[in-house]
């Protein structure tokens, strides 16, 4: 999993958590796009990763479709039957050319997920180019309502009122998120602090046992010449 050139997924507006290493120009088209998601090119063996801040006990779900390209028609076509992708997250799973993934965070943190085909041609003689369509969606974002609604006989206005509550605990799930950052930067500080405090005491100690080492051994070469 750690092959492979990585992306770190920010968090743009409406919960929409993604990012690739491209201009900036292009991330902000990609938040702005809304339900449209992204998509990203890769070779036919190479890898591509992304990282992922998730809070503890936080759903994911992951949405993907490939297409490969044609070089005679010069277009991007569905892919043929038998070439999937390889999805790797905690556990490592084969998956169809188009599907999706679940999983559920239990610590906080950063969460890599991988994606590479699961062509077994040389990588000498691998050319073909694929495009991948990805949407992933975190917390409250992942559930889907509609069917939560006509599985538990939920009225317009309870369904709301659980939206309402998932969202108030997908945000307290970030907030203690946040806050288990905060404790772990205040201890990589202290940490840090302390070690500089413990340098400076060695560097100054150093400094002193030399110089009583150099004035030990000017007084005895001054008493060796007689100078003194």
């Amino acid at each position: 999993m750690r092959d492979g050139p990585r992306a770190r997924v920010g968090r743009c507006p409406g919960g929409w958590r993604r990012a690739m290493g491209r201009p900036a120009v292009l991330l902000l088209a990609l938040c702005a796009a809304g339900a449209r998601g992204l998509y990203f090119h890769i070779g036919e063996t190479e890898k591509r990763c992304f990282i992922e801040e998730i809070p503890d006990e936080t759903m994911v779900i992951g949405n993907y479709r490939t297409q490969m390209w044609d070089k005679q028609k010069e277009v991007f076509l569905p892919s043929t039957p038998g070439l999937g992708m390889h999805v790797e997250v905690v556990l490592s799973r084969q998956y169809g050319s188009e599907g999706r993934f679940t999983f559920t965070s239990h610590t906080p943190g950063d969460h890599q997920i991988c994606l590479h085909s699961n062509s077994t041609r040389m990588a000498l003689f691998a050319g073909g180019r694929l495009r991948v369509h990805l949407d992933i969606q975190v917390g409250e974002h992942a559930n889907n309502y509609p069917e939560i609604a006509a599985k538990d006989k939920l009225t317009e206005l309870q369904l709301r009122a659980r939206q309402l509550l998932d969202q108030v605990e997908q945000i307290q799930k970030e907030q203690d998120y946040q806050r288990y950052r905060e404790e772990r930067f205040r201890l990589t500080s202290e940490s840090t602090n302390q070690r500089v405090l413990w340098w400076s005491i060695a560097q100054t100690a150093i400094l002193i046992l030399t110089g009583v080492w150099q004035m030990r051994h000017l007084k005895s070469f001054f008493e060796a010449k007689k100078l003194v």
